[in-house]
């Protein structure tokens, strides 16, 4: 499974990433969000994991962009900070879930599965719907 992961904490990225790649998955790991939507649009992910809150384009504002051109992959934002206002808007905003930093990685890898899973779902139905 392909997961793109993007936070601005240099170590804790690094560290989320090799943690999940002992994990089975394939993770390509970015600094921020404008790095996320370029590796979004050369590469075809699983999965989508945004750190909410990052300098320049933020998790909120890369989601929106990816939207624009991707409906189907799930894109599960990271927050240290608990903000209704902002976790609606990101729901709204097509969030597939909203996890709270730190996470532990039992649950980011479970919200991953769950997502992808979901993916495929919404793939067979749009594949079905086009017959």
């Amino acid at each position: 499974m392909r997961v793109l992961l993007a936070d601005d904490e240099k170590v804790y990225v690094e560290s989320l990433a090799k943690v999940l790649r002992r994990r089975g998955f394939d993770v390509v790991a970015v600094l921020d969000g404008s790095s996320a939507i370029d590796a979004v649009s050369s590469a075809d992910f699983d999965v989508i994991v945004l750190d909410l809150r990052m300098p320049g384009m933020d998790g909120l504002a890369a989601l929106q962009t990816i939207r624009r051109s991707d409906t189907l992959t799930p894109v599960l934002l990271l927050t240290g900070h608990a903000d209704l206002e902002h976790t609606t808007k990101a729901l709204k905003s097509g969030a597939a879930d909203v996890l709270m930093k730190p996470c532990p990685v039992e649950t980011l890898a479970s919200a991953i599965e769950d997502a992808s899973e979901r993916k495929g779902y919404a793939k067979e139905v749009e594949d079905q719907q086009r017959k």
